[in-house]
This record gives structure tokens, C-alpha cells and sequence, in this order.
């Protein structure tokens, strides 16, 4: 392994049969690094995680923490590691503070001063007992445990789950500082946000497979651009159509401009196409009599989309 890489999959697979399970996910986080990990709840991202934190056995393949591999060493990480879980599973008959002394000590390590600290942020009192605590309060929680001994690594199960958009945006300037002071991250989430705000590179999990992986600056400069032209007429419309190449798989570099939808009711057409041919559009454009012309910065929501758009399972989740 190569010393900056603090986290590897390597081709991890488990399958549970009827399409369920992971296959042939490989990914390495570098040292320093906040890595997102996108897709919606079913499509494999808490099954990786438990398998990089040691808690299942790999079919094929494997996962490494800080060198060692995970399964069959996980104690010897547990201390460096901050793990919050997307389901949060708090012990019954416990405190709140009970609960982050027993999680101190099960990494050997207090570290009060820091843990008021983000206490305070979080705006957490954890006295009560863990059994009646409200979801928000129980990830808040839990968000303490992980972070509260300053661990090299942070690996982020859904981390904002159950907060109000508040508390969302305060864990999102938190992990900003905490990649500041170089801290590795792999953050797991269904919420564009805060993975385009955090993230250094994402990786789009469909299905149990890794579907694009791509740094985020890619999309937040990207040249790549998407105009929605309205006609005048059908006539026009159907000109049109048969102007330019219809491609409804797009990508991050385009090449020249083509169309990715249309709606014949509304004499609607979508236009994809990167800077350096806009020109060329808008002189085909200014042939045709337009009700309306917009251009929209494509965004991470938009990338990400192209490959769920024709699961209607899918449809409500985003």
C-alpha cells in the first residue's frame, strides 16, 4: 500500500443474490482527502462501509484502514477511526454522558476539553437518557462519539440524517475545519449539498457498483453547459430535432452540442454542450423563432441524475 492512501477497496463484493449486495467496488482515499460517496439508501454505500470498518467478512476482494487489512484487524484502527453508523443504535439504560465516556473508553482515549467543545457546537446537552432522546439529538450524539478523540480518520455514514438544515449547515462548516487540519473523510450521503461543498472527489454508487468517479471541481468548473430552447412553432421544432444528435447519456466532457430531451407538447428542447461550441449553437439557434432561450449551469444534482433518471423507484428520493 502506498503510504498516502489511509483507505482501500479493492474489488469488494458480497452478494446476497436477487441483484442485493456490492460488486467489484474499488476506491482509494489519500491522506488528507474528503472522498463523497453518493447514492440513495439501497444501493450499497452502508454495505461498503461496514466492510471497510471490519464489521463483515468480503466475498471477494478487500478493504484496508491505515495498512491493515479490516476485517481481520479492526482493533488495531479502532482508535484512529471515527465511525458514525447511518443508523444510530444507541445502548438503552445509558446517559448520554454515560454513552461518551463508554465510547472514550473503548478507544482508550478522553479527551474532555474537545468534546465540550463540540458539545457546544452541536448544541447538545447529554444528560438525559439515550432511550428518550429525539432523532436529532441521537445523531448529534453520535456525532460527538465520533469525532470527540480527534481520530485521523472519519468515515461518515449519512452523517446529517435527522438534523434540521441548521444543524445540517454547522456539521458541514465542521468538516470544512476538519479537512483543513488535514484530516481523511469518507462521507456517505443521499444529500448533493453536502457532498459538493465537502468533497474532493465522488464516486456514484448504483446498484452495488461504482457508475463515475470524478473530482468535484470537474462539476463545479465545469465548461459543460445545458440551454432549453422553447419554439414557436412545431414546425421549428421538428426542424430542429433533425438538426442536432440526440444523446440522452450526458457526460462531463462533451463533445459537440446535442440534444438530451425534448417535449413535443411544450415545443420544448434541451441543448448539452460545451463552451468552446456555444458559438457555433447560437448561430444554428438564430435561424429558429424562439418563445425562450435559457441556459442552466449543469450541477452535481443534474451529473447524478443521468444515471438514476429511468429508475422510477428512484423518482421521489431526490
Amino acid at each position: 500500500m502506498e503510504e498516502k492512501n489511509l483507505i482501500e477497496v479493492e474489488n469488494l463484493t458480497k452478494d446476497y443474490g436477487h441483484g442485493r449486495g456490492i460488486f467489484d467496488v474499488s476506491f482509494k482515499i489519500k491522506k488528507g482527502e474528503v472522498f463523497g460517496f453518493l447514492g440513495p439508501n439501497g444501493a450499497g454505500k452502508s454495505t461498503t462501509i461496514r466492510h471497510i470498518m471490519g464489521f463483515s467478512k468480503p466475498q471477494y476482494g478487500q478493504t484496508r484502514i491505515l495498512g491493515y487489512e479490516s476485517f481481520q484487524n479492526y482493533y488495531r484502527f479502532l482508535g484512529d477511526v471515527g465511525y458514525l453508523p447511518g443508523e444510530i443504535a444507541l445502548p438503552e439504560g445509558l446517559t448520554g454522558w454515560e454513552f461518551l465516556k463508554m465510547m472514550g473508553d473503548l478507544r482508550n482515549l478522553q479527551n474532555k476539553e474537545r468534546m465540550q467543545m463540540l458539545l457546544e457546537k452541536f448544541q447538545l446537552n447529554p444528560k438525559g437518557e439515550t432511550k428518550r432522546m429525539s432523532l436529532g439529538d441521537k445523531r448529534k450524539l453520535a456525532i460527538v462519539a465520533a469525532f470527540m478523540n480527534d481520530p485521523k480518520v472519519l468515515i461518515l455514514d449519512e452523517p446529517t440524517s435527522g438534523l434540521d438544515p441548521v444543524m445540517q449547515q454547522v456539521f458541514i462548516d465542521y468538516i470544512k475545519e476538519e479537512k483543513k487540519r488535514g484530516k481523511t473523510i469518507l462521507l456517505s450521503s443521499h444529500m448533493f449539498n453536502e457532498v459538493e461543498a465537502t468533497c474532493d472527489r465522488i464516486a456514484i454508487i448504483k446498484d452495488g457498483r461504482i457508475v463515475s468517479m470524478f473530482e468535484t471541481n470537474n462539476i463545479k468548473h465545469n465548461e459543460n453547459k445545458s440551454f432549453q430552447l422553447q419554439f414557436n412553432s412545431k414546425k421549428d421544432f421538428d426542424v430542429f430535432l433533425k438538426i442536432l444528435p440526440i444523446n440522452k447519456r450526458k457526460k462531463l466532457r462533451a463533445d459537440k452540442p446535442c440534444i438530451t430531451k425534448f417535449d413535443e407538447e411544450k415545443l420544448t428542447i434541451e441543448v448539452f454542450s460545451n463552451d468552446k461550441y456555444v458559438n457555433e449553437l447560437i448561430s444554428t439557434i438564430k435561424n429558429f423563432d424562439l418563445t425562450s432561450f435559457i441556459e442552466h449551469k449543469l450541477t452535481l444534482q443534474d451529473y447524478f441524475m443521468q444515471f438514476y433518471r429511468e429508475d422510477k423507484k428512484f423518482g421521489g428520493v431526490f
